[in-house]
């Protein structure tokens, strides 16, 4: 059975079972600051879990993308190593929410796998938990029983805390699971060794098949657990795991999940991949199938990322996402020879294989091609130079034992894989000290865990049931009461509450744009809202202090100011998009944005830069139509099918209910949930003031609008007043600049003639002052001359002989600056390396630098250590 109708049935058997099906939600997650990546098939659920909002329906099935390579969840150094762990996979799922419990979940379980897919029940194993009195959790006799009527009682196991009992995070709703595993093993191994015993125990063909999870309590901030109020059913499965058992295979790679991918890489590379069924295979072809595997498996997860709108970057998601392609490229570099991008040319096989139930994977292909293509091509050159700063620290190494905190160095700094560097060593006879990485390693992850450590409170419920609406649409100043709040300790920014109120009117984070601020008042007090954001479906207000009397009525008030501008910008930033795509292209969609009462950011796929011609005719564009007036057509509550045939824009990587908001400007329309302003004429003015690249085929404009553009322009009148004083008040000023200018260029000109001629007449006195020292020509001299000149001057007195070691020093405008020349045969003989002795003598200077090894530069800060540094770089031919 294809991948493909394996998919299908099981959403059509829940359909039958009166489930709704719902789609994917993104693998980038928005709204939940606890987790970067969807990394199960309940998060997109969990609002309704904590009871924070009602689904759409007490039943839900779906497939769900995760992604498992960050915090609690994390697989990514499992996967190329084994044939079961991965970074993105698929997690079938069906759910109730308050509905049906454990007897219809393990019922339709059973019925799913031994009737529809037809796995022999013989191959089935089962697991109930075993009870924690400790926390006085009953064994869970209701599950065995079920169970009992269905399968032989030897094939059930029981299970403890850390196997069947599932838990949402460290605070939440949990509860007892049952798992089901398959044994895949031949007869003969199964003759041999029963599986039961093998259940849970890492063996590559008996694997959890499929997970049900009873959510019946809430783990509290203390630890102790309390009964939810209602009981939810949560479900998963492994689809590629399933795809394994429904195909008679013992490896999810052999499945055609993955052989599609894996039969594009060996015509790219050449190297064949050996299949699991093939036995005994030698440490070079396994070398070649875990490269193979990481390749094909990572592909997937960063390709869908992109998709979804999460670039790589060097912070948060986008730097997990970086991590994973580098993975992925190293492993081809090492492993398959390949010294030019090629992970970009698997996304059309992606695209072709998943199109049709991932649409975002279609119809993002050539962008994410790009962005994959630019990101190898970037890291290669990355490799190239990590190759020789890995030479310079072999250099440095005395004895056969390479520092920890050096490789760690090249690591954290450079990105430069480790284990690439210790198998770099490993080829040259040397070790390096794993004890010390790990170390650094260790002392870093706890610097970066200290910052960012927070601790929550339980909620304190002040009233019962879903009361919270948002009002901020249409008020900035409303009566609230508090209807629940908590204490949060972060690390980074002390102690805050998180109010929650019943009819708040400020807005929060979201679609870009930045939360609202403003304060709280009652009769006694004032208490200030710091910030404003959204998780699980509820809107929290960031304060300082708790109100006295959190039980009284308050005024909440936003700040008006902060919002009209923000109103303003995020208002723009939609005449921005369709002003791009009417100049540029349809082709420009947006890939992220910010919205502040400040400025607006603007991010959206195009393949060049943007001339100043196309950003003149943008801006025009854009204050057009501020100046026509045009009024703000606001559909609250719109199906999102009529408003996407009407032409609303949707964006990729954002979730869309079945009903939406719709924004109409105009001929622009967007599905937004921001805040706008009501007529185009409150915008003023829009004014770009930067445009870039942000990565391969993503461009960046950032923009103001309102008051802000009157300040560019008082600042820009401020400054042409200023250079015109400086010129004298002439009457063309920029008549005036040219010929400075001008003037400048011949002056300049001038000085590099007279550079010339000094450094010429330094040669001869130098030349007299070289000593020999063991046998090298030596000289370690400060001079008068420009950088530029000192470089010239140290090729000059180079050509003089051989065996010349040269260190010259400058200071030119008080920016100390070091030279090192070494002549070849030094560095092939004798082993010297300018690039190290640079790097050493600039810490006099409180500097560094390199360069290559017969020629190298440092810059620093203190010229006042030019003298000891001279005196020290004898010590390198002593």
């Amino acid at each position: 059975m294809k991948s493909q109708d394996i998919r299908k049935q099981f959403l059509d058997f829940f359909q039958s079972k009166g489930h709704l099906i719902v789609p994917s939600a993104p693998i980038v997650l928005k709204d939940d600051p606890t987790l970067m990546f969807n990394n199960s098939g309940m998060a997109q659920f969990k609002e309704y879990f904590l009871g924070n909002g009602t689904p759409k329906s007490p039943r839900i099935a779906d497939t769900q993308k995760c992604l498992r390579v960050s915090g609690k969840h994390n697989d990514l150094e499992d996967v190329g190593f084994d044939t079961y762990h991965h970074t993105m996979f698929e997690m079938l799922g069906n759910w109730s929410f308050g509905d049906y419990f454990k007897k219809e979940a393990i019922n339709w379980a059973w019925q799913l796998l031994t009737e529809v897919y037809k796995i022999p029940k013989e191959n089935l194993y089962v697991s109930v938990f075993e009870g924690n009195p400790a926390e006085n959790v009953p064994f869970d006799q209701e599950a065995w029983d079920i169970w009992k009527e269905l399968i032989d009682e030897d094939r059930i196991i029981l299970g403890n805390k850390k196997d069947n009992f599932w838990e949402m995070g460290d605070q939440g709703p949990c509860g007892p699971c049952s798992e089901i595993h398959v044994d895949l093993r031949p007869e003969a191994e199964k003759a041999l060794v029963s599986g039961k015993s093998l259940v849970n125990n890492d063996h590559p063909q008996v694997v959890e098949i499929w997970n049900n999870v009873f959510m019946e309590f809430n783990r509290k901030a203390d630890g102790s657990l309390e009964k939810l109020p209602a009981q939810h059913v949560d479900t998963g499965m492994g689809f590629e795991r399933l795809c394994m058992a429904l195909q008679g295979k013992t490896s999810n790679y052999d499945t055609d999940v993955f052989t599609p991918l894996i039969e594009k890489l060996e015509e790219i590379t050449g190297f064949k991949y050996t299949s699991n069924e093939v036995k005994d295979i030698s440490e070079e072809l396994n070398k070649t199938n875990i490269a193979i595997r990481v390749i094909v498996d990572h592909v997937r997860a960063v390709a869908f990322a992109i998709a979804d709108g999460q670039l790589p970057s060097n912070t948060g998601a986008g730097y997990v996402i970086r991590r994973i392609l580098r993975r992925a490229i190293r492993y081809g570099f090492t492993f398959l020879n390949t010294k030019e991008p090629f992970i970009n040319k698997l996304v059309e096989v992606l695209a072709n294989q998943m199109g049709e139930f991932f649409p975002e994977i279609k119809s993002q292909q050539q962008l994410v091609t790009n962005v994959i293509r630019e990101e190898e091509a970037s890291f290669l050159r990355t490799l190239d130079q990590g190759l020789q700063l890995v030479e310079n620290v072999i250099t440095a190494t005395e004895g056969k034992i390479v520092s920890g905190q050096k490789a760690f160095e090249l690591y954290d700094t450079f990105g430069f894989p480790i284990d690439l560097t210790a198998l770099i060593l490993r080829e040259r006879g040397l070790e390096l000290d794993e004890a010390g990485f790990e170390k650094a390693m260790f002392e870093q992850k706890t610097r970066s865990r200290a910052a960012s450590e927070t601790s929550t409170d339980d909620w304190t419920i002040l009233v019962e049931g879903n009361t919270e609406t948002f009002v901020g649409y249409d008020l900035l100043v409303n009566e609230v009461k508090i209807t629940r709040y908590r204490k949060i300790d972060s690390k980074k920014d002390g102690k805050l509450y998180q109010i929650v109120l019943d009819h708040t009117p400020f807005y929060p984070e979201g679609g870009g744009q930045v939360g609202d601020k403003g304060v709280l008042t009652s009769a006694n007090e004032t208490i200030e809202i710091l910030d404003t954001k959204k998780e699980n479906n509820l809107i929290l207000h960031f304060t300082k202090n708790l109100p006295e009397n959190v039980n009284a009525t308050f005024m909440a008030q936003v700040d008006k100011n902060l919002r009209s501008d923000s109103a303003s910008n995020h208002s723009a930033t939609h005449l921005l998009h369709q002003a791009l795509r009417t100049i540029l292209g349809t082709h420009v969609e947006q890939k992220g944005s910010l919205v502040s009462p400040n400025y607006l950011r603007f991010d959206f796929s195009h393949f060049a830069k943007v001339t100043e011609q196309e950003l003149h005719q943008v801006e025009t564009f854009v204050n057009e139509r501020i100046q026509d007036q045009l009024p703000l057509i606001e559909r609250r509550d719109i199906p999102f099918a009529q408003a996407v045939q009407e032409g609303a824009m949707a964006l990729f990587g954002e979730k869309y209910g079945d009903n939406v908001r719709a924004i109409k400007f105009g001929e622009s329309m967007e599905l937004c949930g921001g805040i706008h302003v009501k007529n185009t004429a409150d915008i003023w003015q829009f004014k770009i003031v930067s445009e870039g690249a942000v990565a391969a085929g993503i461009r960046r404009i950032e923009a103001i609008t309102n008051k802000n553009v009157k300040e560019y322009y008082v600042s820009q009148e401020e400054t042409l007043k200023e250079i015109k004083e400086a010129l004298k008040n002439p009457q063309d000023s920029v008549k005036a600049v040219l010929s400075l200018q001008d003037e400048n260029a011949k002056l300049k000109k001038q000085l590099e003639v007279l550079q010339k001629e000094k450094a010429k007449n330094l040669k001869g006195d130098l030349a007299k002052e070289i000593q020999e020292v063991n046998g090298v020509k030596f000289l370690a001299k400060q001079v008068d001359l420009s950088a530029e000149g000192a470089k010239d001057l140290a090729y000059d007195l180079g050509a003089l002989g051989n065996n010349v070691f040269l260190v010259l020093a400058t200071a030119e405008e008080n920016k100390p600056m070091l030279t090192c020349y070494i002549s070849k045969e030094l560095v092939a003989e004798k082993g010297l390396n300018a690039g190290q002795v640079v790097r050493e003598l600039g810490k006099f200077i409180q500097g560094g630098g390199g360069g290559q090894p017969f020629f190298a530069t440092a810059g620093g800060k203190d010229a006042s250590g030019i003298e000891k540094a001279l005196e020290k770089a004898i010590d390198f031919i002593k």
